[in-house]
């Protein structure tokens, strides 16, 4: 699996760019992939030294549309803390 295959895009939200003053950075990933692989992308992609990572799951939620009901996609979301040497991600920074 390519490193662009695992990670799906960037989650930007109030609280992930606060985050960012630590050097955490929020990714989504794919449903499939562990933690070495997210490591393994990020340090690929963008060039930086990763310390830890922490995933989370979330489950579809029920929706209706009228009579038709059904599920959400189910998500899969990263958080990369990088290390105290290593430079900032300049994708979030623009």
């Amino acid at each position: 699996m390519d490193a662009r295959d695992i990670i799906k895009r960037p989650v930007i939200t109030e609280r992930s760019t606060d985050l960012m003053a630590e050097k955490k950075y929020t990714f989504e990933v794919n449903t499939v992939v562990n933690k070495t692989q997210v490591k393994d992308a990020v340090e690929e992609i963008f060039g930086v030294t990763v310390a830890k990572v922490n995933i989370m799951n979330y489950k579809g939620k029920f929706k209706r549309m009228g009579k038709h009901a059904g599920y959400t996609n189910k998500r899969r979301k990263a958080i990369v803390t990088l290390t105290a040497d290593s430079k900032e991600i300049e994708f979030f920074e623009a």
